[in-house]
C-alpha cells in the first residue's frame, strides 16, 4: 500500500519556475509507484494544511532560499513530519557557497583521509560591507586576493540556478557584477575562473553507504552554462555518462579521471554529511575536480540532472523516489 506524501514546490524564490517544474514530475513519479500525492505550494497555509492532511512524509522539491537553506527542512522537524533529505543544519551550512573549505578541513581533519576533491579560492564579502563600509573602494585588491587574478567568477553566495553568476574578465566589469550578484542575495563571493569539463555528480544514500550515479557531463552552446542557457532549449547538451574522452584521449586513463571525479563527489557528499540525495557540481580542469557547490534539492524537471543520471545508471526516477520516501514509513 502506497504512502501519502506531501510534495512542496513553488515558494517565493527566484527559483520558483524551477521548483514547480521539479515538483510536477516529483509527483508524477510518485503517483507512478502507486504513492497518494499531496502537492503542495508553500504558501501561508502550508503549515495548517500539513497538520490537517497528516501526510506519511515530504518530499521538498523546493529551489533556492526557504527550500535549500534549511527554512523548509527545520519546519518540518518543528512539526515531527518526516521528510526526505539533508536535516536543516545541514542545509544551511550547505547553501553557503563559502563555506566548502571550512567543511573539508573539517571532515579530513577528523577522517585523516588523502584529500581528493579541491575547490576554486575565493574571498567573501557581505552587502553590508559595500552598503555602509565603503568596500566598493577596495575592489581594486581583487587580482591580488583571487589567485591568478582575472578572469574571476562572481556569483551570488548562496542560491542556485546560475542567477547572479558572471565571469569578469577585468577590472572595469567588476563593479557591476558584483552589484548584480547582490541584487539575488545578501552576499557576493569572488573566486577563481575555471575552465574545463563541467560535470554534475548525482549521489544516493547516506554516509558510507552512499554512491554516486554516472556523472552528467554538461556541454554549453554559449560562453556560460547560465540561466539563460539552462531556460532556452538547444543551449546546452546534457551527456550520461561523461563521454571518457572528453576527460583524456587515452581510455584506461579517463576511466581513472572518472573515478576520480566520482570520489571527490562522495568525499564532498560525506563532509557536509548530507542525507539521502544530492547533486555535486564540479569541474574536471585536466588535473582536478574542483567542485563548486552541494545541491541538497536537485533539479527534478524531465531534463533535469539528476533524473537523467538515474537514467544512465539503469534506474528509474520512480523508482528511486519511492525508495527514498519509503524508508520514513
Amino acid at each position: 500500500m502506497g504512502l501519502k506524501v506531501a510534495v512542496l514546490m513553488g515558494g517565493a524564490s527566484y527559483e520558483r519556475e524551477f521548483s514547480l517544474a521539479s515538483g510536477k514530475n516529483v509527483c508524477a513519479a510518485l503517483e507512478e509507484a502507486g504513492h497518494k500525492v499531496v502537492p503542495l505550494d508553500t504558501t501561508a497555509d502550508l503549515v495548517p494544511t500539513l497538520r490537517s492532511e497528516r501526510p506519511d512524509v515530504c518530499y521538498s522539491a523546493l529551489h533556492g532560499k526557504h527550500g535549500e537553506d534549511g527554512t523548509i527542512q527545520s519546519l518540518l522537524e518543528f512539526l515531527d513530519i518526516p521528510f526526505v533529505g539533508s536535516p536543516g543544519s545541514v542545509c544551511q551550512r550547505a547553501w553557503n557557497k563559502d563555506s566548502m573549505h571550512s567543511e573539508m578541513a573539517t571532515y579530513r581533519a577528523i577522517t585523516g583521509e588523502a584529500p581528493i576533491a579541491s575547490w576554486p579560492q575565493g574571498i567573501y564579502l557581505a552587502r553590508d560591507a559595500f552598503k555602509n563600509m565603503g568596500a566598493a573602494t577596495a575592489l581594486d585588491l581583487v587580482p591580488e586576493r583571487v589567485i591568478g587574478g582575472f578572469p574571476v567568477c562572481v556569483k551570488p553566495a548562496h542560491g542556485g540556478s546560475a542567477l547572479g553568476v558572471h565571469r569578469v574578465d577585468s577590472a572595469d566589469e567588476l563593479g557591476e557584477a558584483v552589484l548584480d550578484a547582490l541584487s539575488y542575495d545578501s552576499a557576493v563571493v569572488i573566486e577563481q575562473w575555471v575552465e574545463g569539463v563541467e560535470i554534475a555528480v548525482s549521489v544516493l544514500g547516506t554516509g558510507w553507504d552512499a554512491y554516486a550515479l554516472p556523472p552528467v557531463e554538461i556541454v554549453k552552446k554559449s560562453d556560460m552554462y547560465d540561466t539563460d542557457a539552462r531556460m532556452k532549449p538547444g543551449m546546452v547538451e546534457y551527456v550520461a555518462p561523461v563521454r571518457l574522452e572528453s576527460l583524456s584521449d587515452d581510455p584506461s586513463t579517463a576511466e581513472g579521471i572518472r573515478a576520480e571525479i566520482e570520489r571527490a563527489a562522495l568525499e564532498v557528499y560525506r563532509a557536509y554529511n548530507v542525507k539521502d540525495l544530492a547533486r555535486i557540481d564540479l569541474i574536471w580542469d585536466g588535473a582536478q575536480a574542483r567542485v563548486f557547490e552541494v545541491n541538497i534539492s536537485p533539479g527534478m524537471a524531465e531534463n533535469s540532472l539528476f533524473p537523467l543520471a538515474c537514467k544512465a545508471a539503469g534506474l528509474s526516477l520512480s523508482s528511486v523516489l519511492s525508495e527514498l520516501v519509503e524508508q520514513y514509513a
